[in-house]
C-alpha cells in the first residue's frame, strides 16, 4: 500500500505512513498573527516524527515584508544546542523543547514583521524536512510627527507647511487644521505615505495663527504644531497726511514771509518818499528867505 492509500485508514495508519515514507510533518496552528509593538507573541509550530529526537534540528527564519529577498535566521535548535540570531538575542526562546518547535518572541518591534518559516528535520528520517509558514504583523502607534514651514511670510507671499512621521502601523492618516480664530480643515497634499504638506498662497493677516498636523491610526493620535505670523507693513496713509500738512504749513510760512518782505519794502519806500518831500520843503524855505530879508531892508 502506498503512502496516499495508507493515509485513508486514519490515525492507526499514520505511524505506518511515517515509518514507510520517512518524513517529518510540521503543522502551523495559525497562519496569520498580529501583535502590538512591545508585546510578546508565540509563533506556533508543531511537528510529528517517528524517530528519537537525538539529532533533532529546528531552524526559524524571517523574511521581512519590506525586503522579501533577504531572509534572516531567528533561532536554531541543533541536537540540544540553541543559537539565537544577534538581532533577536535576549528576545526569542523556544517554548517547550524538544517536544514543540513553538518560539516566544518578546519586546516585538516593527522590524519583526514578516513571513516566518519553521524548518524541522530529524535524522535518520529520510525525505525533505517539514516546513511551516506564518505571517506576523507588528502594529505600532504613530511616532511623534515633525512640523516645519518654509516660504515668504510677508503679505502676498507663499508659505508651505509640511508634516512628516517616521512610523505607524497601519499607515496613519494625516490631516492639517487651522485652530484660530476658528477651526478649519485644510486640504493635504500627500508626498508618499508618511509626509503631507499644505501650501498657502498670497498670505494675509487672516492666515496668521496656529496650525496643527494630526497623524492617526487604530492605536492612537500624535500632533505637532506651527505658529504662523504674517508680516503686514505699516499703513502709509498717516504719513501721507502728515506730509501734506507739513507742506501746507511751510507754504503758509513762506507766504507770510513774502507778505512781510513786501510790507517792509513798501514801508521803506514810503519813508524814503516822505523824507524826500521834507528835504524839498526845507530847501524851498531856505531858498526864499534871503529875498524876504532883502525886501525888509529895502
Amino acid at each position: 500500500m502506498g503512502c496516499s492509500g495508507c493515509c485513508l485508514l486514519g490515525i492507526t495508519c499514520l505511524v505506518s505512513v511515517f515509518l514507510h515514507c520517512g518524513a517529518v510533518r510540521v503543522t502551523v496552528r495559525e497562519s496569520t498573527l498580529e501583535v502590538v509593538q512591545g508585546d510578546s507573541v508565540t509563533l506556533p509550530c508543531s511537528f510529528l516524527t517517528t524517530m528519537p529526537l537525538f539529532r533533532l534540528s529546528i531552524i526559524w527564519t524571517l523574511t521581512p515584508f519590506f525586503d522579501p529577498d533577504s531572509p534572516t535566521q531567528v533561532i536554531v535548535y541543533d541536537q540540544g544546542q540553541v543559537i539565537e540570531s544577534p538581532a533577536f538575542t535576549g528576545r526569542v526562546e523556544f517554548a517547550d523543547m524538544p517536544w514543540s518547535a513553538d518560539v516566544i518572541l518578546n519586546d516585538t518591534r516593527v522590524s519583526d514583521a514578516g513571513t516566518y518559516r519553521c524548518v524541522v528535520s530529524n535524522p535518520p528520517e529520510t525525505g525533505d524536512p517539514g516546513i511551516g509558514e506564518l505571517s506576523l504583523s507588528v502594529l505600532a502607534p504613530p511616532s511623534l510627527p515633525v512640523c516645519l514651514w518654509e516660504g515668504d511670510t510677508d503679505a502676498g507671499g507663499s508659505v508651505t507647511l509640511s508634516c512628516a512621521v517616521v512610523e505607524g502601523v497601519p499607515t496613519p492618516q494625516m490631516s492639517w487644521e487651522k485652530l484660530e480664530p476658528e477651526q478649519i480643515t485644510l486640504p493635504v497634499n500627500m508626498e508618499g505615505e508618511l509626509m503631507g504638506s499644505v501650501k498657502i498662497v498670497n498670505v494675509s493677516a487672516q492666515n496668521s495663527g496656529v496650525y496643527r498636523c494630526s497623524v492617526t491610526n487604530v492605536l492612537g493620535t500624535q500632533n505637532c504644531y506651527v505658529n504662523l505670523s504674517v508680516y503686514i507693513p505699516p499703513d502709509d496713509s498717516p504719513g501721507i497726511l502728515q506730509g501734506v500738512l507739513l507742506t501746507l504749513i511751510m507754504a503758509l510760512v513762506l507766504l507770510a514771509l513774502l507778505v512781510l518782505v513786501l510790507w517792509l519794502h513798501r514801508s521803506a519806500q514810503e519813508s524814503k518818499w516822505r523824507n524826500s518831500r521834507e528835504d524839498e520843503e526845507c530847501y524851498n524855505e531856505i531858498r526864499y528867505t534871503p529875498s524876504l530879508i532883502k525886501r525888509s531892508f529895502v
